[in-house]
């Protein structure tokens, strides 16, 4: 009399309320169980025959464990099905990056599982470039509520917004704009402010307000500098313009997603901050500030730099001359 020693398959676990197992492989597991309840069915039935050969024993015994050897091939496969590789900027983003193939319905599993732990984290958006090769996974990720921000001839750039607010994503362009605001009152007091996010958050520093920004209350006067660097933001150039502004109350209404601080503080103590001494470009803003607000300011001329994100070269525009 022989016996058969049929094993239980576990074929789930679950991740933050998602199944970690994906269709493909679920569809695996499903049609091995399918096969291998017919193999089991006829190895009971050729078992009451007792006329079994030694060779027809050997290979039930070799079916057997082939197939207990298989069903731990999957359990591993689904045990190893986790979130998407993907890396964090200083903006509270998600970067994914998908190096290989993959099939479509195991990408969606996954980016639904990556999505809930990166919602619990607290991030905001998410930027999933697709090569070529990966373009399958366009169609996919556009029924999980990604959208299109901009396209290259080697990749296309999708982006998705996880806070139930309205997203802040920068749109694409040729070329990124931002502003640096020189608000002067009658005090002679510049308008500074301290961020929660980015390169400034946490550090203390007093600042200019800077960024694309929309439209604020101020009477525009002159724009007083800008800088230049090339490839800076996913290969396109930026631009910023330290533009001199009129502030039409003194009342300051911060803006608390991305603000944490707010004030008026006297032009020459912003310069003297040890941060803004420290980093060429700021020095040279704040210097170009103080001259304006003394009429000493002049126009237009090239001075090479650096910014304090970054040790590569950059020109910033002024026709003040700076003592060297």
């Amino acid at each position: 009399m022989h016996r058969l020693i049929l094993k239980k398959i576990y074929t789930f676990s679950i991740i933050g309320g998602q199944r970690k197992i994906s269709h493909s492989v679920g569809r695996k597991l499903c049609s091995f169980i399918s096969s291998s309840s017919s193999c089991i069915s006829k190895v009971c039935s050729g078992l009451r025959h007792k006329s079994r050969s030694a060779s027809q024993t050997k290979s039930v015994k070799n079916m057997a464990m082939n197939m207990e050897n298989s069903s731990k091939d999957l359990v591993n496969e689904v045990d190893h099905v986790d979130m998407l590789d993907a890396s964090f900027d200083a903006y509270e983003g998600v970067i994914i990056n998908i190096k290989n193939d993959m099939d479509e319905n195991v990408f969606t599993a996954l980016l639904q599982t990556s999505i809930s732990q990166w919602r619990q984290q607290g991030k905001k958006g998410v930027w999933l470039k697709l090569s070529l090769e990966h373009v399958n996974l366009v169609k996919p990720a556009v029924k999980e509520g990604f959208w299109y921000h901009h396209a290259e001839p080697t990749y296309a750039m999708l982006v998705y917004w996880i806070p139930e607010t309205n997203h802040t994503l920068p749109p694409n362009a040729s070329h990124r704009v931002g502003v640096a605001s020189f608000v002067v009152n009658n005090n002679g007091e510049v308008l500074v402010v301290q961020e929660k996010s980015g390169a400034f958050k946490g550090t203390g520093v007093w600042k200019l307000p800077t960024g694309t920004v929309e439209e604020i209350d101020t009477e525009f006067m002159e724009v007083l500098a800008f800088r230049q660097s090339h490839k800076s933001f996913f290969s396109k150039s930026d631009l910023m313009f330290v533009c001199m502004l009129k502030p039409t109350s003194l009342d300051i209404e911060k803006q608390d997603s991305e603000i944490e601080a707010a004030q008026w503080m006297p032009v020459e103590e912003y310069a003297n901050q040890a941060f803004v001494k420290k980093h060429k470009s700021f020095d040279y803003i704040a210097k170009i500030c103080i001259a304006k607000k003394d009429n000493k300011y002049v126009g237009f001329s090239p001075l090479l730099t650096t910014t304090a994100s970054s040790a590569k070269k950059s020109y910033l525009y002024s026709n003040y001359q700076l003592e060297q």
